[in-house]
């Protein structure tokens, strides 16, 4: 493992990690001249000669995997996220300071969840327990603590210990999805049913819609001792593309589920059984792009008036149950280079011209289900010698809806089991939400 920061226009190595003989440390200059130094490169994988990069950039930094092996890029590529998140959990955000003052802690990190280039536990929880920041513990308490470690490490259940309780027992699952959205100046006309507009990999203007949902069930319970879990989903799922057809069902491209999940018991009864970790996990993530119910309609109409003016009219229409309601959405109307000021007129939320963003505002803190505001404006241009031609950017939407999911994925109960058969809290929540990835052209 490699990473590497920019200083002072050239780029350095901050910390690396060789577990095999065939590699000098001189490798990380072959990334920097041929990976980070060529502005060409876009892919995250690059392999020269025999030897593999797989690199994954954080702010500044770079993280970088090599290998002269036939390695399983999805593998590599987790285990470098992993590995941020570890890092994330432990010191915060990740930027040149944090490592350098993190060296020792880091490397004990790299050298516990990998082993002669082959990763091993992961779990940040176990991590925890015997890797810490904390003053050296005693003797009788480092013993004890060293049994359990070991049970879990190498019982059935390494991401769970035995032992945990709590004062009360609740267990929550928060279905979040995220609503991605970019839709042509063509799709906003066109005539056709939204059911039927052609979905996914907008390649030209022909196709007017590109959407899909990106969800995760997220769970954080707090359970005495050993519990199992039950979830079901939807009626009916279907991820295998051969089983299209079935009425009311919801569409999956594709899933990843935590270790902790039986998959077998998914497999044939679509059930999500499992023993939860200690601690707020990641249960699924799931991606959709079928049938994907868009929360809001933006509906543009902009006006170019000679060379001195444009008339803006948007409207945006709740396309949800009235009883739910969409917060904090806010539009972020573009405006030509050469405006000098915009004349906002709402009857809902506030709308304000930001000069240095060449965007206009429109915040709305709640929008009803099945509710429909307008805004109208007109902008003033200056005068220019040579008239360029306005590439007119996309309007960005940001909201938040909760009660809601896009994809019609939903929880159809929640159950906890354990041997003393105590009773706990449980509650499910959605919330679907689209930040900076919901895109309507005019």
């Amino acid at each position: 493992m490699e990473r590497a920061t920019q200083a002072s226009g050239s780029y350095q190595v901050l910390i690396s990690r060789l577990y095999r003989t065939d590699f000098k440390r001189s490798i990380a200059d072959v990334f920097r001249i041929q990976v980070v130094s060529n502005s060409d490169v876009r892919s995250p994988i690059i392999t020269l000669g025999s030897t593999s990069f797989f690199h994954v950039r954080i702010n500044s930094l770079y993280v970088v995997a090599v290998t002269k092996n036939n390695a399983n890029a999805a593998l590599v590529f987790e285990f470098c996220y992993r590995f941020i998140n570890i890092c994330k959990s432990y010191f915060g955000k990740i930027d040149e300071e944090s490592i350098k003052n993190n060296f020792v802690l880091i490397y004990e990190l790299i050298d516990e969840i990998n082993d002669f280039g082959y990763p091993q536990n992961s779990e940040i929880d176990t991590l925890k327990t015997y890797i810490t920041t904390e003053s050296i513990v005693s003797s009788a308490i480092a013993a004890e603590e060293s049994s359990k470690i070991t049970a879990q490490a190498t019982g059935a259940t390494s991401w769970r210990r035995t032992d945990v309780k709590y004062k009360k027992n609740e267990a929550f699952v928060d279905v979040v999805e995220t609503v991605n959205l970019s839709m042509s100046a063509k799709g906003a006309s066109s005539t056709l049913p939204l059911a039927r507009l052609p979905i996914f990999h907008l390649r030209s203007q022909a196709r007017c819609y590109e959407r899909t949902s990106t969800g995760t069930f997220r769970c954080a319970p707090t359970c005495q001792a050993r519990p199992s879990a039950n979830s079901g989903s939807t009626t009916s799922l279907v991820i295998d593309k051969s089983q299209q057809g079935i009425s009311d069902a919801v569409e999956l491209d594709d899933c990843r589920f935590h270790q902790c999940v039986r998959l077998n018991d998914f497999d044939a009864t679509r059930t999500i059984s499992f023993i939860p970790p200690d601690g707020e996990f990641e249960l699924m993530r799931y991606r959709s792009t079928s049938n994907v119910k868009l929360p809001l309609r933006v509906i543009p109409t902009v006006t170019e008036i000679g060379t001195t003016q444009v008339s803006y009219a948007v409207t945006v229409k709740a396309n949800f149950n009235n009883k739910l309601s969409a917060t904090n959405v806010v539009l972020r109307i573009p405006t030509p280079l050469n405006t000098t000021a915009v004349d906002c007129q709402v009857a809902s939320g506030k709308a304000k011209y930001v000069p240095g963003e060449n965007v206009v505002v429109w915040k709305l803190p709640r929008l009803q289900g099945g509710q429909e505001c307008t805004l109208n404006a007109t902008a003033d241009l200056t005068s220019t010698t040579h008239r360029q031609v306005w590439a007119r950017p996309p309007i960005d939407v940001d909201f938040q809806v909760l009660m809601f999911t896009s994809s019609g994925l939903i929880v159809r109960f929640l159950k906890v089991f354990e041997k003393s058969n105590y009773n706990s809290i449980k509650w499910v929540r959605y919330l679907t939400k689209a930040s900076g990835t919901y895109q309507i052209r005019f």
